[in-house]
C-alpha cells in the first residue's frame, strides 16, 4: 500500500468516525443542562451585584 492510499484510508476512517460522533448524543443533555445552570447562576449573581451597586448609589444621592 503506497503512502497516498494509506492517507486516503486514514482520512475516510476519520470522517466515518466523526460522522458517528455527530450522531451520538448520549450524555450531551446532562452536560448542556449543567453548563446552562452554571451560566444562569453566574448571570443572576452578576445581576444582583449590579442592582445592589446601582441601588446603593441611588440611595446616596441627596434629594434635598
Amino acid at each position: 500500500m503506497d503512502e497516498f492510499a494509506l492517507l486516503q484510508y486514514a482520512l475516510v476512517a476519520l470522517r466515518s468516525h466523526l460522522a458517528g460522533l455527530r450522531r451520538d448524543e448520549r450524555g450531551m443533555t446532562t452536560e448542556t443542562v449543567i453548563i446552562t445552570a452554571v451560566l444562569a447562576a453566574l448571570a443572576l449573581t452578576a445581576g444582583a451585584i449590579i442592582v445592589a451597586k446601582v441601588t446603593g448609589k441611588a440611595n446616596s444621592i441627596p434629594t434635598d
